[in-house]
């Protein structure tokens, strides 16, 4: 089982990602769901997993400049995590622009915008 760990602010879209993980057939994940940036640094010492998938937008704690902090400490003692960044990207425009750039610069091994749909979010996170 590949461990992910779930990061985000709205717990009825992060629920449907992990059920969407968890109950794909083709799938192997098991899910994680944290609500603080302690728990989840806590988690990816304890679990070694195999991705991160972290909301971002325009407020603390889920800016970008965090999220890329948060994703330094994971790296530190688990480099082969995967991270994935959460954007929205019909309401937050500069932010998902500041997110894409993350990727270009090798700061993130993926981003994806919420509106995707389920299947399409567990053929990615599977091809990691």
């Amino acid at each position: 089982m590949r461990k992910v760990i779930v990061n985000m602010k709205n717990y009825i879209f992060a629920d449907a990602i992990a059920q969407s993980l968890q109950t794909d057939p083709r799938s192997d994940f098991t899910v994680q769901r944290t609500t603080s940036t302690e728990e989840l640094l806590q988690y990816s010492n304890l679990c070694e997993p195999y991705a991160v998938l972290m909301e971002v937008n325009g407020y603390p704690p889920y800016v970008l400049a965090e999220r890329l902090i948060i994703r330094d400490e994971v790296k530190k003692v688990n480099p082969d995590c995967k991270i994935v960044l959460v954007v929205d990207e019909n309401s937050e425009k500069e932010v998902a622009a500041q997110v894409r750039q993350a990727k270009k610069d090798g700061r993130i091994d993926q981003f994806i915008y919420g509106s995707i749909s389920a299947n399409y979010l567990v053929a990615l996170m599977d091809t990691l």
